[in-house]
């Protein structure tokens, strides 16, 4: 191994056990994206106990000597040579109380500002060995991003300097709460409250996105929810790997180079997880919105931690880039036993908590974690609409509901008018019902006096015509027997009404009935006799 490759592995390494171990793998992939020998050495440094060969004893010294800050707070005494600032532990006009974050490039301290006016802030500092140009531009570039946005849900930047040693730093609004998730599990939040805090972080989201600038790092701890008033108010913060989309935030060069794995691989969109980056637009922070909203709903991750952390760089891109996670709904139910702590923190019954996932809650979920950015939610404030629409039972844009949706959204958004309505519904079409009854009764028997009258009309012209034809006048002196007679008539019923059944059937009576009052045989007997 060449002393260059050794001591970058060495430098590496300090820096890496600085850091909390769910920083770590990011850090590691990030600075060795050029180098995956040496990248190869650090994480085995890092996973693996101390041994007896030269790399081995090199992490067990640093592990001896390196301060794991296992509480991350750390309270500022005069002198202390920990502290940014001078031997009263002083950045003017800010007096250092303590440290309560690090990161991979800064270090974050509450400080109490004494003029023009006296309150709390949080400033953060450079750490000190990390003022390369690559960090400084960093670094810069979320001074500049937070500096663009005034906004409740986004922490406000109030001032800006150099330390005593000259390291940069900033002030901004202290904010005195904890990660998203954690408010949400301690103060048990209902699902309707979790979205409810959710749509605000869409809003401020939306808002740095309106000023040009993409946080690209979405995440719980970035996330932090204080109580005013007895309301949570969450606060957006950490822009540090934000990405300009007008305009460039400093003139030095942004840490996006080639290969760079820029984010917390558990929120990373899809093109993200690209080593070009060049697909990252506005649609990148709302897959990562998507992943929260997944373990508010459901207090699991679409992938677990351990199954991308302990994925290789290509698996763990095939994973984000191909793998679709279950919808939230179906996580649940896969959870046994710990899905009853999950419905619990929620104030609800698992299986209550299932039913209020499933449809609506997961179109959405699974909408905003499309891998293609075409088919996501175009901006956090779409997400936050639906999430809207959801909550006032209106439907979401999320899914592809038919009429049967559509009605049933309807009816509960309305449920008493639709009550009231369906309930005069039902009383006209019983009387609708019975007026028709007793219309048809009326109609029946108006056709049967109509049929009767019609037929007795008929039988009447029948037999006048039927006799007209023996007078006189109309024999021409020839007399006509009883049996023609009747024989006519007979041929003329059939003749004339072969369209009209009930009267023919009437009049055939009568001829059948006359047939017998004068002892004559009927047609067809006398030849059926004859047979």
């Amino acid at each position: 191994m060449k002393r260059e490759q050794f001591k970058r592995i060495k430098t590496l390494v300090q820096q890496a056990l600085l850091l909390l171990p769910d920083e770590r793998s990011a850090f590691v992939a990030r600075e060795c994206a050029d180098d995956p020998a040496v990248r190869a050495e650090v994480e085995q440094l890092l996973a693996q106990p101390a041994e007896d060969d030269e790399l081995g004893a090199l992490r067990h010294d640093i592990a001896k000597v390196v301060d794991f800050r296992k509480s991350r707070r750390v309270r500022v005494g005069p002198g202390d040579e920990a502290a940014p600032g001078d031997r009263e532990g002083r950045i003017d006009p800010y007096r250092l109380l303590e440290k309560i974050g690090e990161g991979g490039m800064g270090e974050v301290w509450v400080a109490e500002q004494t003029e023009p006016v006296r309150r709390r802030v949080a400033l953060k500092v450079i750490k000190r060995g990390m003022d390369s140009e690559q960090v400084l531009a960093r670094f810069e570039a979320e001074r500049q991003a937070l500096a663009l946005m005034e906004h409740p849900a986004i922490a406000r930047v109030f001032d800006a300097g150099t330390t005593p040693d000259g390291r940069p730093y900033f002030a901004m609004e202290y904010i005195e709460g904890v990660p998203i998730t954690e408010y949400c599990d301690r103060y048990k939040l209902t699902t309707h409250e979790r979205l409810d805090l959710f749509g605000k972080v869409c809003e401020g989201v939306q808002h740095a996105h309106q000023k040009g600038v993409i946080h690209r790092d979405l995440k719980p701890s970035n996330i932090l929810v204080g109580q005013r008033d007895g309301k949570a108010e969450p606060k957006i913060i950490d822009f540090g790997v934000a990405k300009a989309m007008a305009q460039p935030l400093t003139e030095r060069t942004m840490f996006t180079e080639m290969g760079a794995l820029i984010g917390t691989p558990e929120y990373m969109s899809p093109e993200q997880i690209e080593p070009s980056g060049l697909g990252i637009d506005t649609r990148t922070d709302v897959y990562s919105l998507g992943v929260l909203l997944y373990e508010l709903l459901t207090g699991e991750l679409p992938f677990g931690t351990r199954e991308l952390r302990t994925a290789g760089f290509d698996e763990l891109r095939r994973l984000i880039r191909e793998v679709d996670p279950p919808r939230p709904s179906m996580r649940l139910s896969t959870l046994g036993e710990n899905s009853i702590a999950s419905a619990k923190s929620r104030q609800t019954e698992p299986a209550t908590l299932t039913r209020q996932i499933r449809g609506d809650l997961d179109w959405i979920t699974m909408k905003a974690l499309e891998k293609d950015p075409a088919r996501r939610y175009g901006s956090p404030s779409d997400l936050a609409m639906d999430i809207g629409r959801y909550l006032i039972d209106e439907p979401v844009l999320a899914g592809s509901p038919g009429a049967v949706y559509r009605m049933r959204k309807f009816v509960r958004r309305h449920r008493v008018g639709v009550i009231a309505v369906t309930a005069a519904m039902v009383g006209l079409v019983a009387f609708t019902g019975a007026v028709t009854a007793q219309a048809g009764r009326i109609a029946v028997e108006r056709d049967r006096a109509n049929l009767e009258a019609e037929i007795s009309r008929r039988s009447e012209e029948f037999l006048i015509g039927l006799f007209e034809v023996s007078a006189p006048s109309e024999s021409r002196g020839n007399s006509v027997t009883a049996i023609e007679l009747l024989e006519n008539g007979r041929k003329e019923i059939e003749r004339d009404l072969a369209g009209e059944p009930e009267v023919r059937a009437s009049l055939m009576e009568m001829m059948e009935q006359a047939y017998v009052q004068l002892g004559l045989e009927r047609p067809g007997e006398e030849s059926s006799d004859a047979e």
